[in-house]
């Protein structure tokens, strides 16, 4: 019997395997592979994206909500016994031989130890306000239902329990009845509180601004009497001069009678106090003036959870920084953030469409042109700190320095212009995105059919109307698109700002109700420097850690705005100019 007869099975068999393969193979040419691929790695993508925004929102927005107060023994081998009053935290499990070389009692048998992080605060009364606690050496948790949590403005959380509350150093409640004088005290120290900051700020803040500019006023008349030979005393005889002084006698009035107004409330507001007992026995009396709220989480339902909850994140994006940034909320830093990157915007657009018009309609196309779109390309590149210093050095000391010489001439040694601040943060950024916008732009004038320029052009348009009428509109959805990747970039730069103006704490907003309204010289704080600031510069790292990832997810979502706001405007301009293209 021949061996290398095949049987029909067999046969059958080979016959198959053949046309698998010849369909894989048909498959593998069809480029369906690489289409699944890409599809995969998209998917992975957006995964680890929506995992890191979550991973983010979680820690961040979590630390709003208010935790249960636990009071239990901490008791570490041969160590004094200690009472713990606080919320828990976090808790990790840490090595036995990293807790040893800490210093503490541990078996060093026993692989690793659960260990856990409670906010104790009191900062003012002990000395640290979070600390480690091995758990083992952790007696039975008990959470009182009058642990009291109190917000101050300075020295960060106390816990405690509320003995009494004093009215002109009276005592007027004690015992159960101290927790309902406390709100109806707090409440009444808050709205004080609130006047006195609308009138430091507000009306004290506009007299200061006019006093400054009447100031101003008068240097210039000095220097107008210097510029034409005349003795600078003499405009104490000028009628300019004495409608300066009327005005400041008026607005010093007006600044009196603020102040009275003042020491009224700050007496007021000093009027209460109550007298808190910590979880180690301790007594003291403090002013309801530092005080900004005032609860009982144990004590809370959840629906009551939720509104609290609710309430700190609106304090978060609504309210000013306190202690050093670690408390309060973050208001200045969005609008700065915000601001900023509308200002570039409009910065940026105009030069970078009449940039690429030029390149692409205009400029011959030889090897002059192509070395200018090399160029155009290396410098998106080129590191924004590069373009921080440069800001420094052209913007601020020259344009700035030059701009103070020549129109605040009164204002001098102190800087106006030339010193960092909103516009040449702006200005600096539209440099540095002003590549991305060139190279969209560019490429969507290059995508429009050279017939409609020449149809156009063959119905008797100039070029110019050509360029307005029938390019540009077509043009347009390209520079959004150019535009939405400047918004992407220009919101999350941090290290140019730091060097032509963002600061850790604005004393006042770029825009306000002083004219001229909008004051472009005026440093800013910005949302990604926030971060920075409250991650690597703060003195308590426990207590900023969580508003990082607070802060980072909310400037997640102001990009994410800012460039929908975009995207919705480039997908109006596509449909409306849809028809140019047939």
């Amino acid at each position: 019997m021949n061996d290398s007869a095949a049987t029909p099975d067999q046969v059958s068999a080979k016959d198959i395997t053949a046309r698998q393969q010849g369909a894989f193979s048909a498959w593998w040419a069809s480029g369906a592979p690489w289409v699944w691929l890409n599809a995969g790695a998209v998917a992975i993508s957006i995964l680890l994206v929506a995992g890191l925004l979550m991973l983010i929102a979680v820690r961040g927005l979590g630390h709003f909500w208010p935790a249960s107060v636990m009071e239990t023994v901490y008791q570490p081998p041969g160590k004094e016994r200690m009472v713990v009053l606080g919320q828990m935290t976090s808790r990790e499990d840490v090595t036995s031989a990293r807790l040893h070389s800490a210093g503490l009692p541990v078996d060093q048998d026993k692989e690793t130890y659960g260990r856990s992080l409670i906010k104790v605060g009191n900062r003012d009364i002990g000395s640290a306000d979070f600390v480690y606690v091995i758990d083992e050496w952790l007696g039975v948790p008990a959470y009182p239902d009058h642990a009291l949590v109190i917000e101050r403005r300075e020295w960060g959380n106390l816990y405690g329990y509320l003995l009494n509350v004093k009215r002109a150093g009276n005592t007027v409640a004690e015992g159960e009845n101290a927790w309902q004088a406390f709100q109806e005290s707090l409440d009444r120290s808050n709205r004080l509180f609130d006047e006195i900051r609308d009138i430091e700020k507000h009306d004290i803040g506009a007299i200061n601004y006019k006093m400054e500019q009447l100031r101003l006023d008068t240097r210039r008349l000095e220097l107008d009497f210097e510029r034409d030979g005349k003795d600078p005393a003499l405009i104490r005889n000028t009628e300019e001069f004495a409608a300066i002084q009327a005005k400041r006698a008026e607005l010093d009035k007006q600044y009196g009678e603020l102040q009275t107004r003042l020491n009224k409330l700050y007496s007021d507001i000093g009027r209460d106090s109550y007298v808190v007992e910590t979880a180690q026995g301790v007594t003291r009396e403090f002013p309801f003036s530092k005080a900004v709220r005032g609860f009982r989480p144990n004590e809370m339902s959840l629906l009551d959870k939720s509104g609290f909850y609710l309430l700190k994140v609106w304090e978060f994006v609504s309210d000013e920084p306190r202690e050093a940034n670690t408390e309060g909320g973050i208001f200045p830093a969005i609008f700065g953030t915000v601001m900023m990157v509308i200002l570039m915007s409009i910065f940026v657009t105009p030069f970078g469409v009449v940039a690429a018009l030029y390149l692409r309609e205009y400029a011959h196309q030889g090897w002059l042109t192509r070395t200018i779109r090399v160029a155009v390309n290396n410098l998106a590149g080129v590191p924004s700190i590069v373009y921080g210093v440069f800001g420094l050095g052209f913007f601020v000391y020259f344009l700035g320095g030059n701009i103070d010489q020549l129109f605040f001439p009164e204002a001098l040694p102190s800087p106006t212009f030339g010193t960092p601040g909103m516009l040449w943060a702006s200005l600096t950024l539209a440099l540095l995105t002003l590549p991305v916008v060139i190279v969209a732009t560019e490429e969507g004038l290059a995508r429009i059919p050279r017939a409609l320029r020449e149809a156009s052009l063959a119905l008797g348009a100039t070029k110019a109307e050509t360029l307005w009428r029938v390019v540009l509109p077509m043009a347009s959805p390209a520079m959004m698109t150019g535009l939405i990747l400047a918004i992407a970039r220009a919101a999350g730069e941090v290290a140019p700002l730091m060097l032509v103006g963002v600061v850790k704490l604005a004393p006042s907003l770029a825009l306000d109700a002083n004219a001229p309204f909008l004051h472009l010289d005026r440093k800013f704080m910005h949302l990604g420097f926030h971060i920075y600031d409250v991650g690597f510069q703060s003195p308590n790292v426990e207590a900023a850690r969580p508003l990082v990832y607070a802060t980072a997810f909310l400037l997640v979502l102001v990009i994410v705005a800012l460039n929908l706001a975009a995207v919705r405007i480039r997908n109006h301009l596509r449909e409306k100019y849809r028809s140019l293209e047939h």
